[in-house]
């Protein structure tokens, strides 16, 4: 692993950037079982006194079933050649494809137990600390409602940054 540990506010990479062009992999469980998809939002930023992320997940995806379970999650991203990984992340299902191993990620554990993978460019562990779904009827704008066409809500997770490795 040739990570260096930072502080989460050493991040220096603009966090729309790296988040909704760039994009990330949310990893949950552990080296044993685990999953991740690729997201593109989410957030950074500092909230209950904590450096903390958020992110969103639709309840259908496995990689939720894994989040459901775990105390620890991870954000992992990547430079501009793994883009064909993380589109295939996007697209498929970890219920039908090992995703690290197709796309050739090797795990490895944080010392939280929690999957980070050895190609990343900058790995964000988190520790969940609030899970809620979205709901309709909270919406002030109805704008963004076209994105649930199913009502399929997205879950917002919180976490608590406690780590954070940049190559």
């Amino acid at each position: 692993m040739n990570f260096t540990k930072i502080n989460p506010e050493e991040i220096s990479e603009n966090a729309i950037k790296l988040i909704g062009k760039d994009w990330m992999l949310i990893t949950g469980g552990n080296t044993e079982s685990n999953n991740c998809m690729t997201a593109s939002w989410g957030g950074i930023g500092f909230l209950w006194n904590k450096p903390v992320v958020y992110i969103f997940v639709r309840p259908q995806r496995y990689t939720n079933e894994f989040l459901e379970t775990a105390n620890y999650f991870t954000l992992s991203f990547f430079d501009n050649s793994y883009r064909e990984m993380l589109n295939f992340c996007g697209k498929q299902s970890g219920k039908i494809y090992n995703k690290a191993k197709e796309g050739n990620l090797s795990l490895f554990e944080t010392s939280n137990g929690a999957v980070a993978y050895n190609e990343a460019k900058l790995i964000i562990e988190c520790k969940k600390i609030y899970a809620e779904q979205i709901k309709k009827e909270a919406f002030t704008d109805n704008e963004p409602l076209h994105h649930y066409p199913q009502n399929d809500f997205h879950i917002m997770y919180i976490g608590e940054i406690t780590e954070c490795f940049i190559k």
